[in-house]
């Protein structure tokens, strides 16, 4: 595992009106601090990356269809720097990734459905100022393929 990525298996509880599963809580290991809630959305096949933060942690979960998510260590003092990390999330498998500053990331929608992942960053979106940096999907210097993998 990438230093500093962390990951929360989450509990769905059913019961005869529906379900209910808790994301993130205030006083979970993994939780720094609030910035904002917000959801994005990502069709089948589209990547969405790569983007790291300087300042913010990101802290998403799917929870509608799924997502691979790929994160990369471009942090040069990191124990784990150069490593990727790869996971399967959303319905069939709840997840929360907690993603320290200095992490590429990003993910592909998979399946064939629209997902939809919660983001709750420890800061709020700065309109004048992002804290994002952004990176081609394909053309850079991560060792990734977003390719289908198949066979």
């Amino acid at each position: 595992m990438i230093d500093g990525v962390k990951v929360k298996k989450l509990r769905v509880i059913p019961d005869e009106r529906g379900r209910l599963m808790e994301i993130l809580r205030n006083d979970d290991e993994i939780f720094e601090q609030f910035g904002q809630v917000y959801i994005t959305t990502t069709y089948p096949g589209i990547v969405k990356a790569w983007h790291y933060h300087k300042l913010q942690s990101d802290n998403f979960a799917c929870v509608h269809g799924m997502i691979r998510v790929a994160l990369f260590d471009a942090r040069k003092d990191s124990p784990t720097y150069g490593e990727i990390n790869e996971f399967y999330i959303g319905e069939h498998n709840p997840m929360l990734i907690h993603i320290p500053p200095g992490i590429y990331h990003g993910w592909k929608g998979i399946g064939t459905k629209e997902a939809i992942i919660v983001n709750i960053p420890t800061l709020p979106y700065n309109y004048e100022k992002p804290d994002e940096y952004r990176i081609d999907p394909y053309e850079n210097n991560i060792p990734y393929d977003w390719k289908t993998k198949e066979g």
